[in-house]
């Protein structure tokens, strides 16, 4: 748009130029051909006579009247080739001022959409589309329809952070209020289960209840830690990803033996910054993940800490497993991603342990990637930032 108004501007100049010069050289010929004859022409009752001497040659009458005609048609001659010519240079050198002018203008006059463009391109950069919406372009400066603009966008950005923000605070509270409902039917349940007179038939119903009672759980707990790790981190402490990984893999040993899978560690020192009780559920859900989506009793899981970089760190996570086609890695950091026309929400799973890790992450100013194993199997890398020293 700024070479647009730029070449707009400049095409109107040198139109106007030449108009200004054409102009300029039709009133300047017609005032020296008038001023030519009126120096000449006879006053009334006079004849006119020319003499003229030049270098002992005189001429007159007719000869003299030829060669003063001659002398002023090489004289108009003269000044008009001069006239066109410096005003053709004069038109350029301008010219080209009034384009490098009209550059500068319309940067000027465009800065504030810059200003715009680069805020949208921000909140469309951030990691969560909600994690970009507090910014604001707060444009100041006279009000114009640049200026309305601006305006109409901060209350579109600021309206969509409180739909955001509304549905994070909703996500929270229902959550928590559906765990007291939750704790009630289990001990109810429970108690039903172990009184004396309890038949075999209430015993099997009542396992079923706690079956179902414990998914609810599951997935409440996920919707809760969920829009906890979509939180910004307020306060950070020390945390070396080797100690988490070391944790972890003591805590899920029991399940992975049962599945017989094999549990492989290299915890490699990565020391970052944040909330420790997140980073331990980011490395335990990549690890649960591993053992409960795997291929059987010679299946293995590989957890690995390291130091990515000088200011990034990461733990990666591969296992065997069914092959998993490139195209449906992105849908699994998705809540509740459907495989094969069913929920992936079991009992053992709520189907939310991918997408808090991911939420983790970028709560942490990291991020996690996923990419198919040659063989079966993914290969998860999360990568956070570096603590320094």
């Amino acid at each position: 748009m700024r070479l647009r108004l730029t070449l707009v501007y400049g095409a109107l100049f040198f139109v106007a130029g030449l108009a200004l010069l054409t102009l300029t050289y039709v009133l300047f010929n017609q005032q020296l051909l008038g001023t030519f004859e009126a120096r000449y022409d006879a006053k009334p009752g006079m004849n006119r006579m020319f003499v003229i001497r030049n270098n002992d040659v005189m001429l007159t009458g007719p000869d003299a009247l030829r060669w003063v005609e001659t002398q002023e048609a090489e004289l108009r001659e003269a000044a008009v080739s001069s006239l066109l010519a410096q005003g053709a240079v004069a038109l350029v050198v301008v010219g080209a001022l009034a384009v490098a002018l009209g550059w500068l203008i319309a940067g000027r006059m465009l800065a504030p959409l810059h200003l715009v463009t680069a805020t949208a391109r921000r909140i469309a950069a951030a990691p969560m589309a909600e994690r970009g919406l507090h910014e604001r372009i707060a444009l100041s400066g006279r009000k114009d329809e640049v200026q309305d603009l601006a305006d109409a966008f901060d209350t579109m950005v600021e309206r969509l952070d409180h739909s955001f923000d509304g549905q994070r605070r909703f996500v929270a509270n229902a959550s928590h209020e559906l765990r007291t409902p939750l704790t009630l039917n289990r001990a109810l349940v429970e108690l039903a289960m172990h009184r004396k007179t309890a038949s075999d038939d209430v015993k099997q119903l009542g396992e079923s209840l706690l079956e179902i009672n414990t998914r609810h759980e599951r997935l409440i707990s996920g919707l809760l830690l969920l829009a906890r790790s979509e939180q910004p981190i307020a306060e950070r402490s020390p945390v070396d990803l080797a100690d988490v990984v070391t944790h972890v893999v003591a805590q899920t040993a029991v399940e992975a033996a049962e599945s017989g899978i094999m549990v492989h560690e290299k915890p490699g020192p990565a020391p970052t910054s944040g909330d420790a009780l997140l980073l331990e559920r980011l490395v335990h859900n990549l690890v649960e993940n591993g053992v409960r989506h795997n291929s059987g009793d010679d299946g293995w899981v590989r957890v690995e800490s390291r130091i990515v970089s000088g200011d990034q760190v990461a733990v990666e996570v591969s296992n065997t497993g069914p092959v998993v086609p490139p195209y449906d890695v992105p849908l699994l950091f998705q809540p509740f991603h459907r495989q094969g026309g069913e929920r992936a929400v079991t009992g053992r799973s709520a189907g939310l342990g991918l997408s808090i890790v991911r939420s983790v992450a970028l709560a942490h100013g990291g991020d996690v990637t996923a990419r198919p194993r040659e063989g079966g199997g993914l290969v998860v890398t999360a990568v956070l930032p570096r603590a320094r020293e």
